[in-house]
């Protein structure tokens, strides 16, 4: 995990209280909305110096109940939530605010409190700095504290990641290797495999190559365990059609001298780690958008050229062809453009 080398000369620091200080000279109180936006800027930039953002005005979404908005989050590349931060006026009670953020059921693992000469971080529901900020270095210290806070799960998660970004590479050439050396020697493979690969071509594109077919018995080897775990969900393999059938040729693959397990044993560790983290997210949405990017990092290590295409291969010919369709159709009659998807300020985010 990177450090957050922040000092009281540091421009952001310097930038924050020049901005503050020009706020105070036009307003008599400091109310959350003036100093807000400063304050934030400051947190951007120190989660950009940590390869993070800072998501504002960002809900915290809760199993069973309403939603929780927070001022800001920090999250990282995986959009796991580091921290959060919660801005009050200068006439506020902030011992009070924090009692009632509480008693509504805000985290309390890490959460910066701050009002414009004050902040008060807890974490893991034990106090751990309360300060006056307007002095430099006790803003410097609570933002150190705040960044770097980071419980036992994310950091075994970030070991982990480095690890596998390594491993799947090698791991995919290997099964790539296997695949094709029991399509020249077991029957039982290529007779599961041909069905498999005409299954597909039914179900989801008629001109998908054999080496894609490949690829997705290598993309499933490697992370079916994640989908069946961290969903909670045993059955993923034999409910999911295509991944039942995907299975029927695994097992067919790994019939004469292949060991699944052992192969894929180099790996728990990061599995445990995906598991464990996953955890820590109650949110159904929230817990699909953290394996969504888990996922995208694989496909990267594994293959980019892979990554960029097999969106457009796996999703039918008439689905990608109603999407094109609709979106120029509505671009015309709902938003006044003539060229629909060719239009000038049109950003096509996701082909």
């Amino acid at each position: 995990m990177p450090y957050l080398n922040l000092k009281t000369n540091h421009k952001p620091v310097r930038d924050y209280y020049t901005a503050l200080k020009a706020t105070t000279q036009q307003l008599n109180l400091l109310h959350e909305g003036a100093v807000a936006p400063h304050f934030a800027n400051l947190l951007r930039s120190c989660a950009s110096r940590m390869g993070w953002q800072l998501a504002e005005q960002y809900q915290i979404k809760r199993k069973g109940q309403r939603p929780l908005r927070a001022d800001g989050v920090l999250l990282d590349a995986f959009n796991l939530r580091h921290g959060v931060w919660e801005a009050k006026d200068s006439n506020d009670d902030l011992e009070q605010e924090v009692k009632k953020k509480f008693t509504a059921g805000y985290p309390r693992d890490n959460i910066l409190f701050q009002a414009p000469d004050r902040a008060i971080l807890y974490q893991d529901n034990r106090l751990i700095l309360d300060v006056d900020i307007t002095d430099s270095q006790n803003l410097v210290d609570i933002l150190t504290e705040f960044f770097q806070y980071q419980p036992p799960e994310f950091e075994q998660w970030e070991r982990a990641v480095d690890e596998f970004k390594e491993r799947v590479p090698e791991l995919a050439q290997a099964l790539l290797v296997l695949i094709e050396d029991e399509q020249k020697r077991n029957k039982a493979f290529v007779t599961a495999f041909n069905n498999f690969m005409e299954l597909v071509r039914q179900a989801i594109n008629p001109n998908i190559s054999e080496k894609a077919v490949e690829e997705m018995l290598i993309q499933h080897l490697l992370t079916e365990r994640i989908f069946r775990t961290v969903f909670n969900n045993p059955d993923f393999a034999k409910r999911n059609i295509i991944a039942r059938e995907i299975e029927k040729v695994i097992e067919a693959l790994t019939s004469r001298h292949f060991s699944r397990h052992e192969f894929l044993r180099s790996l728990d560790r990061f599995y445990g780690a995906i598991e464990t983290t996953a955890s820590t997210i109650d949110d159904f949405s929230e817990k699909q958008d953290f394996l969504n990017t888990v996922y995208e990092n694989f496909f990267q290590g594994f293959s980019v050229k892979v990554a960029d295409t097999h969106g457009i291969v796996y999703t039918p010919q008439p689905i990608v062809d109603f999407m094109v369709r609709s979106v120029d159709d509505i671009l015309r009659r709902e938003f006044g453009k003539a060229d629909g998807l060719a239009s000038d300020g049109v950003a096509i985010l996701d082909p």
